[in-house]
């Protein structure tokens, strides 16, 4: 069983910053791609940014230049460091991973339960 528990959410002012945890336990052999995704009220799930096992990364041109995302893969953990959020940031975020168990040859995309950003002042 492998299984991913966010957690850093929570009510930010625009303009301050937040940090969110992502992290994957269980019976894992390996994780590839890391990522967030987030949904707001009555709109699609969308990328929000995406990191590599190598450390390649990958932002929606929304986040570029205000979030980071960032993994330290000892502690199976990837984080987003939201900074100078807006308004429009707020949401319910979800970590998303591919994970090899030690029990499958195969990567399975695992979700997390999400956690709500909200930005207002």
């Amino acid at each position: 069983q492998v299984q991913l528990v966010e957690s850093g959410g929570g009510l930010v002012q625009p303009g301050g910053s937040l940090r969110l945890s992502c992290a994957a336990s269980g019976s894992i052999f390996s994780i590839n791609v890391m990522g967030w995704y987030r949904q707001a009220p009555e709109k699609q799930r969308e990328l929000v940014a995406t990191i590599t096992s190598g450390g390649s990364t990958n932002y929606a041109d929304s986040v570029k230049g205000r979030f980071t995302i960032s993994r330290d893969n000892a502690k199976n953990t990837v984080y987003l460091q939201m900074n100078s959020p807006k308004p429009e940031d707020t949401a319910v975020y979800f970590c998303k991973a591919d994970i090899r168990s030690r029990w499958s040859s195969r990567y399975l995309e695992v979700w997390g339960q999400g956690t709500l950003v909200t930005v207002s002042s």
